[in-house]
């Protein structure tokens, strides 16, 4: 039983790249809080495996759209269609993103603009289409996913660590433009979690070498994001805006 400060039951969350990694186990820490679950992807056979995953025991409601990030008119037809699907949307989760590891002078331009334009124009792009609502309701929650990349980084992650930071930076300008309003918005910079992005970049010793980073010596797994979230979008993170959730398993303390 969900304590009342976590409890969701009445609210709807959209999370983005909800259909496996770290949305996927978002979106079910936020149905087994009570929260009605919205996800999208790319791709329909996977939305269709994992919707009924995230439900299963629940007895909450669910819906999939199968959506390009990359292309601003499918993001704000992503918004329109949750709301006509749903009636509203309480908690967005700007999680959809990807990573092309180059060095700064061979990434093309192709590559940037796509990086860009997923990682951070649609996390705009979308907010900006449901952010009314939420302030007609005077009460909603925001979380764009960053990462640890964000805040450090390792060669070849230049454009990666840019929108990343810049996500960091977009949550606290928002926080104050949204405040007034009773709605929230935050940043979790996740760590070396065991998710199909990093374990298809690094090579088996820089995943390691990651591990060995950490003070707690091991990769997370995709679950243990979903304690985190679950604080900034429920009622028990009301008092936190603005602000960077680092959940790293101590990757940032280690300097040597």
């Amino acid at each position: 039983m969900t304590t009342p400060l976590f409890d969701l039951t009445g609210k709807v969350a959209l999370v983005t790249g909800g259909s496996k990694g770290l949305g996927k186990a978002m979106a079910r820490g936020f149905a087994e809080a009570g929260a009605d679950i919205i996800i999208c992807s790319r791709h329909a056979e996977e939305l269709e495996q994992s919707l009924p995953e995230i439900l299963k025991g629940t007895g909450v409601r669910g819906r999939s759209f199968v959506t390009d990030m990359t292309n601003r008119s499918e993001v704000e037809l992503l918004a329109k269609s949750a709301l006509d699907a749903m009636g509203r949307v309480d908690i967005l989760v700007n999680n959809a993103g990807s990573n092309v590891p180059q060095m700064v002078d061979e990434i093309t331009d192709e590559q940037w603009d796509r990086i860009i334009e997923l990682n951070l124009n649609s996390c705009m792009s979308l907010s900006r289409a449901l952010i009314p609502q939420m302030k007609d309701r005077r009460w909603g929650r925001i979380i764009h996913i960053s990462s640890v990349m964000g805040l450090a980084s390792k060669a070849g992650r230049s454009c990666y660590s840019a929108t990343k930071a810049a996500l960091i930076g977009l949550a606290r300008a928002m926080a104050l433009d949204l405040g007034p309003y009773g709605i929230t918005c935050n940043c979790i910079a996740p760590g070396p979690f065991l998710t199909d992005l990093p374990m298809s970049v690094l090579s088996k010793a820089e995943q390691d070498t990651f591990a060995q980073r950490t003070a707690l010596g091991r990769w997370a797994q995709p679950r243990e994001l979903a304690g985190p979230a679950l604080l900034l979008a429920s009622d028990a993170g009301s008092y936190i805006t603005g602000t960077t959730l680092l959940v790293d398993g101590g990757n940032l303390c280690k300097t040597f």
